[in-house]
């Protein structure tokens, strides 16, 4: 269970993580304007919330390092997942519940040139939304749970793989002089060009 409980946060998160990177790629939002362009205006997700991109990669960052971090480091990264899917969960909902005219201004002023809050609400006539926000919003609240569940379990986890150990690992020459030398360690004495039967053996 210790092994499976790292697994799980790990993989929850990078998941997560790595569904709202796509999600920042895809359109939002669908902004049509009262210029009379016959296209509605298409609104990417990192367009639409600025911070989305840079959250969701130190997710992903956050949820590598966690497969090999240590007994403190895991509590940090708990509490840094739970507040990243906090962050989304309130940077993402306003655009869920009711897209704001922000959402799109950049968009908006780089399309048309027209600047200011006010200014670009009296050109937007409405505002859709595609599922992307929800999903993202669903990714928010999994990092959310991935970030409380790693702090209650953390401190169950195994110690990490020996191989991300800074302590020094044993020798060869250590392991071998703790058991009788038997005819395979005579070979490997003649492949090095020593004599197996010397006497300081």
């Amino acid at each position: 269970m210790n092994r499976r409980a790292r697994l799980i946060a790990v993989l929850v998160i990078l998941a997560a993580a790595a569904l709202g990177v796509i999600s920042s790629t895809q359109v939002w939002l669908s902004a049509t304007l009262r210029d009379g362009a016959s296209e509605p205006l298409q609104v990417a997700g990192a367009d639409a919330v600025a911070l989305l991109t840079p959250l969701n990669l130190a997710a992903l960052a956050l949820g590598a390092a966690l497969s090999i971090a240590g007994p403190i480091l895991r509590y940090a990264f708990g509490v840094l997942c739970a507040l990243i899917g906090g962050a989304l969960l309130a940077l993402v909902w306003p655009v869920v519940v009711d897209p704001p005219v922000q959402s799109v201004a950049a968009a908006v002023t780089e399309a048309t040139g027209i600047t200011g809050i006010g200014a670009v609400s009296d050109l937007v006539s409405d505002i859709a939304a595609t599922p992307w926000p929800a999903i993202s919003l669903v990714c928010g609240m999994l990092l959310l749970a991935a970030g409380a569940f790693v702090l209650v379990t953390a401190h169950h986890w195994a110690a990490s793989d020996r191989r991300y150990r800074t302590g020094p690992a044993p020798r060869d020459e250590d392991a071998a002089s703790s058991r009788p030398h038997d005819a395979i360690d005579s070979w490997d004495d003649l492949s090095r060009g020593e004599d197996p039967t010397s006497s300081t053996r």
